[in-house]
């Protein structure tokens, strides 16, 4: 059910973005730990990289939601239940949004928790678990395109 047209370019942006972000934590992933922590730099853009890349990621579910579905979910985690529900992305990866969501949460509220540690284990651990949302909004973004190509040859 389409309530409005997507702003394809603005999701392709925000997905430009990710990948952007995505390549630095690669870089930053590429460091040992004593390196990594041994520049202040390095965990403070690693956790800026990482929660820009989340923020941009939850920005193109809500925009989903709001123009296919006309649901405007103001929580992260919310957004990542719907997404599920909806068949966006897998069930089972709106799991991992939920989390990522609650990290997000966590960054910004208890950033003081947040340890350097934490940010070096999670760029080598976690890091497919934003491809893979790009995989996934790929997909439905090629669905999408085939309904509104289909409906304009009719």
């Amino acid at each position: 059910m389409v309530t409005s047209k997507l702003n394809l370019n603005r999701i392709q942006s925000d997905l430009n973005i990710i990948g952007e972000f995505l390549i630095k934590l690669k870089r930053l992933s590429e460091l040992s730990k004593e390196d990594f922590l041994s520049d202040e730099r390095n965990p403070a853009s690693c956790e800026s990289f990482l929660r820009r890349c989340i923020e941009a990621m939850f920005d193109i579910g809500r925009h989903i939601l709001a123009k296919s579905f006309n649901f405007k979910p103001l929580e992260y985690k919310e957004i990542a239940r719907e997404l599920g529900k909806r068949g966006i992305v897998s069930e089972e990866y709106s799991g991992v949004l939920e989390k990522i969501a609650g990290y997000r949460n966590r960054m910004v509220h208890f950033y003081k928790e947040i340890t350097d540690e934490e940010l070096y284990d999670i760029i080598h651990s976690n890091l497919g678990d934003i491809e893979r949302f790009i995989g996934e909004i790929t997909l439905f973004l090629e669905k999408y395109k085939e309904t509104l190509e289909g409906k304009e040859e009719h």
